[in-house]
């Protein structure tokens, strides 16, 4: 019987790996503003409608040189923080509740499914009745609108912890605070981390809502201040400066990931 030939067998268990290319993001981002100038030096786009990028730079410039610049960064950073903060720790506290007890599944999730489709901007005007026009109605609406995605995330990440990992953990006799420390948390971890990334989302859009209703500083504020003024290249600063803010947080967030989620 005449032998088999070995031969090598290709590796196919390689997986799906896409890995991060370094600088891509940032010569993406050039490369879009270069065409952008390109266009508008052209001709092709009117500058009066869509400022180039250079008009906005100088824009930028001024509006650090004056101080302004700070002053409204500080004010909408402050009430992100805050209202993302409040948010997200209700929401934390409330999804692990539902995700682990079942005298809150049931109760909880109805509130949330009842509560969750409502535009939370449409209920800033309710916020100001029982807030006031300050800071208190804006921190409300950021909070309201960031608690739900978080119930929501962290209820789907508890309940996604493979039962096995936690019947095993029963087996060797670990308690209930162990076995949630030690299995469901790390478990639910990447859904909960995904879902800060669609509130941090969510927690920009109404600042800038907020921020236009009853609000001296900030830059929601500045933004409509601007188009009122029809002034469009101040109306673009605004608008890269929220884009800084959401890729600054976007960043932070990356740095979180990578940190918490070492162990995978």
């Amino acid at each position: 019987m005449a032998e088999i030939p070995f031969r090598d067998v290709p590796f196919r268990a390689g997986g799906f790996a896409p890995r991060t290319i370094p600088f891509a993001g940032a010569a993406t981002l050039v490369l879009l503003l270069a065409l952008w100038q390109g266009a508008a030096s052209a001709g092709l786009v009117s500058t009066r409608f869509l400022p180039p990028p250079i008009a906005i730079a100088r824009a930028l410039a001024t509006l650090a040189a004056s101080g302004e610049l700070w002053g409204h960064l500080s004010a909408s950073l402050q009430r992100f923080a805050l209202g993302w903060a409040m948010g997200t720790a209700a929401g934390l506290v409330a999804g692990f509740a539902i995700g682990l007890f079942t005298l809150f599944r049931t109760p909880g999730m109805a509130v949330v499914s009842a509560l969750f489709p409502i535009p939370k901007i449409a209920l800033a005007p309710l916020f100001i009745i029982w807030f006031g026009i300050g800071e208190g109605s804006k921190l409300a609406t950021l909070a309201f609108g960031v608690f739900f995605p978080t119930v929501i995330n962290t209820v789907a990440g508890v309940d996604g912890v493979p039962r096995t990992l936690i019947r095993m953990g029963q087996s060797f006799g670990l308690s209930w605070h162990a076995i949630v420390r030690k299995i469901v948390l790390p478990g639910a971890l990447p859904a909960i981390l995904s879902g800060f990334r669609i509130t941090t989302s969510t927690a920009v859009i109404l600042l800038v809502a907020a921020e236009m209703i009853g609000a001296d500083r900030g830059i929601g504020s500045y933004v409509l201040q601007a188009g009122n003024l029809y002034d469009t290249e101040g109306l673009m600063a605004g608008i890269v400066m929220l884009s800084a803010l959401g890729l600054s947080v976007a960043w932070a967030l990356g740095r979180l990931e990578r940190w918490l989620l070492a162990w995978r």
